[in-house]
């Protein structure tokens, strides 16, 4: 019980509420990090929803990543050819990272051009913390032989 001659349950309840206030705030910002929409940047890589492949051959890897999920549980190249992996953010605030071909795409950085040397199948995951659903947010590069 709070008494005038007890300074110090004062600042005992002041820091409580403090920290209470801090950890709402804390959580308040993990859950909406999906949500915001990221349109301020575009990719600038001149995809198109189209697919096109770009004018050299290269073949072309459209990833989508919308809250908690990217758009496909599988992604399909071929060995030892050129893919450029274009990565875009249609809902929330996410990245791409695919560990074994080194690449690491966010919506500042929308495309890489990667040669996969090795078949097999390869880990992709979200690489920026978007909120409760951000473990489950994975999906599968396979990479077929030539």
């Amino acid at each position: 019980m709070y008494t005038p001659s007890n300074p110090n349950h004062k600042m005992s309840h002041y820091k409580r509420t403090l920290i209470i206030v801090s950890m709402m705030i804390a959580v308040m910002v993990l859950l909406s990090a999906c949500g915001q929409k990221n349109e301020s940047n575009p990719p600038q890589s001149g995809v198109t929803e189209t697919g096109v492949a770009p004018a050299d051959g290269t073949e072309q890897l459209m990833i989508k990543a919308t809250n908690y999920a990217f758009d496909q549980k599988e992604y399909h190249v071929k060995k030892g050819q050129p893919v450029q992996i274009v990565f875009e953010s249609v809902q929330g605030n996410h990245g791409v990272m695919i560990p074994a071909l080194n690449v690491d795409l966010d919506s500042q950085n929308t495309t890489a051009t990667v040669t996969p040397q090795e078949a097999g199948q390869f880990d992709i995951a979200c690489s920026i913390m978007c909120g409760s659903g951000h473990s489950t947010m994975v999906a599968k590069l396979i990479v077929d032989e030539a």
